[in-house]
């Protein structure tokens, strides 16, 4: 031991003399993140003559501008991601972006694509074995080091010690430079009410039990705040973020139903404050591994239930999502986000899902395009696309038409550009001739109830959207004859697109519809229905409501009932009116069961009810 501290000492150099190592035409790569080792870059920019032709290569890089100033830098860059750092170099033409997802990059190395001649870390001082560890940034950093020609480090005693695969032999480290210096710290920029309202959403599909996976977006991170309400969580991540601190703390985050790597929160990075730095020092509690390890879609579909969470920049209605581009400037990166997409659909009972906000920053253009801009490139294949988040609500297109895809994505984009999009859908045939919109709002997540029938069996019923039209003609030709006769007063042996519309393309002002489903929401089938229609004049509305016969008679009617009703008496409509063949005991017993003042005004024909709430 005595011998390798020896020969660390020996090591230990200025960071201009570290730098001189650095010979012209040579390929240098900086380490990421918050370990980016700004006294090296800084000295590597300072020194005069500059080498010639040497080219600076990157994933992610943290502060090297400082105090909102663009970062100028003497060399050209090559980045994997084009962070705040890298995109005013990006635009002036002095970096290149390289889209590739991560998982890629060491066969580059292995092909010679990328051939790393000198690498500029951050890592902790050496342990009594000799060893240093990389700290808060395993990424692609690990699959360089074991192939870079010379490693120059920054020792800073300040960087945690992390445990899973984060350690070097500092024998292969040619110089170390001293630093004390507190590790970069980030924090998400605040949001505001639209993207915390995305995040409520995102929260409400993510159940207990789930494997997360949160992208570095700030809506992703946001998300993490909603969760607070579920149990066993667990954490199997490209980046970690204080988010994830909070619900380690809370008791949410516990790992205790993972599959793979039970108990512990994996990740490659980690991007904070120093609360999680003194968190994860020398923590087993995580495990830090190489980004091409963590977001292998093999290793990530092994976790049970995982859930991808990314945030994208623009998505056309046919589903393919932009995350790098936005408005022809590039920004962001393919990343990790095509591999834990993959490895999440095919978890079992895993999810993708992809939130965005619906319109640009200024409100001026829909991200819900009928057709991606020139310039914006796609990051994910139209089919392989599962959820989609807006601030209005959530869509889901795995499996689904192209119909189908496009009304879904419009009801969730913004209400000034929905007719627009309609009309473009329209003209090119996505959506049928006669398509219209109705909501000008969004989708009311918050009206949805998960209800237990009497029979045990559990639904829920939430509110209806345009793109349940197929659903409700499914409901339909699974009733009975006779049902069909006493719901529409005639024969019918067939459900119009039309009248389908009516039930479920409402504005949720004078008319109301909700469904109850059973199954996941990504094979959700439609058993039930019920809708009211305003008449303003009088401040009753009409009810109506279908049932599948499998589901008769285990009190749904009355759940679907109790729903429109609260949602009525919450907007102070007097009661509801019912028009029923005389034959219909089931909606007459529906009727009555509610306990208001009833009305019953009976002919050879039809059946008149007027409930008075």
């Amino acid at each position: 031991m005595t011998d390798t501290m020896s020969a660390y000492a020996d090591r230990i150099v200025t960071a201009a003399a570290a730098v001189e190592l650095v010979k012209p035409g040579a390929h240098v790569f900086l380490g990421t993140g918050c370990a980016t080792p700004l006294s090296l870059v800084t000295a590597l920019e300072a020194r005069r003559p500059s080498p010639p032709d040497v080219e600076l290569f990157h994933f992610l890089t943290s502060a090297l501008a400082q105090d909102g100033a663009a970062y100028d830098s003497r060399f050209r860059h090559r980045a994997f991601f084009v962070g705040s750092d890298m995109s005013s170099l990006v635009r002036s033409g002095a970096a290149e972006y390289v889209p590739i997802s991560l998982v890629q990059i060491p066969e580059l190395i292995a092909n010679g694509r990328i051939r790393p001649d000198v690498a500029l870390v951050q890592v902790t001082p050496p342990d009594a074995h000799g060893w240093v560890s990389l700290g808060v940034s395993v990424d692609i950093v690990m699959a360089i080091l074991r192939v870079a020609g010379t490693i120059i480090a920054e020792v800073n005693p300040r960087m945690p010690r992390t445990h899973g695969d984060t350690l070097i032999p500092a024998e292969r480290i040619a110089r170390f430079v001293q630093v004390e210096r507190e590790v970069t710290e980030y924090r998400h920029p605040p949001i505001d009410d639209i993207a915390e309202q995305v995040a409520r959403y995102v929260a409400e599909i993510i159940e207990d039990g789930a494997t997360l996976q949160i992208d570095l977006g700030r809506i992703p991170n946001e998300a993490l705040k909603h969760l607070k309400q579920r149990r066993n969580l667990g954490i199997h991540s490209n980046v970690i973020t204080d988010g994830v601190l909070e619900l380690i703390k809370a008791g949410v985050v516990t790992g205790a139903q993972k599959t793979l790597h039970t108990g512990r929160v994996v990740a490659s990075f980690c991007l904070g404050t120093r609360e999680l730095y003194d968190f994860i020092h020398d923590n087993p509690l995580f495990e830090f591994h190489p980004i091409e390890y963590v977001a292998d879609p093999v290793i990530v579909a092994r976790n049970h239930a995982m859930v991808s969470l990314s945030q994208a920049f623009a998505i056309d209605l046919t589903g393919q999502v932009c995350a790098d581009q936005f408005e022809g400037g590039f920004y962001g990166g393919v990343s990790t986000l095509p591999d834990f997409h993959r490895g999440a659909v095919r978890s079992p009972g895993g999810k993708s899902i992809i939130c965005l906000r619906s319109t640009t920053d200024d409100g001026e253009r829909s991200r819900i395009r009928f057709q991606l801009l020139s310039g914006e490139g796609v990051g994910l294949a139209r089919y392989d696309v599962h959820y989609i988040v807006t601030e209005f609500g959530i869509a889901y297109l795995f499996g689904k038409s192209m119909q189908e895809r496009a009304l879904a994505l419009i009801e969730i984009a913004h209400p000034k550009f929905r007719e627009q999009l309609v009309t473009q859908a329209r003209e090119a045939h996505l959506v049928r001739s006669d398509q219209k919109m109705m909501s000008p709002r969004q989708y009311l997540v918050e009206e949805e109830r998960v209800v237990d029938l009497a029979d045990q069996r559990r639904v829920l019923i939430r509110p209806a959207r345009a793109d349940d039209a197929m659903g409700l003609k499914d409901l339909f030709h699974a009733l009975s004859a006779q049902d069909v006769y006493t719901r529409f007063f005639r024969r019918m042996t067939s459900l119009p697109y039309e009248d389908a519309q009516r039930l479920c393309n409402v504005d949720f002002d004078r008319d109301v519809a909700f469904v109850a489903v059973e199954g996941p929401r990504e094979n959700e089938n439609i058993i039930g229905t019920g809708a009211y229609f305003l008449n303003p004049t009088t401040n009753y509305a009409e009810v109506a409501y279908m049932i599948a016969p499998a589901w008769q008679g285990c009190r749904l009617g009355g759940a679907l009932q109790k729903r429109l009703r609260e949602f009525a008496q919450a907007r102070r409509i007097k009661g509801f009116v019912a028009e029923v063949l005389p034959s219909n005991t089931k909606m007459i017993r529906l009727a009555r069961a509610a306990g208001d003042l009833i009305e019953q005004e009976d002919d050879e024909d039809e059946c008149r009810i007027k409930t008075t709430f």
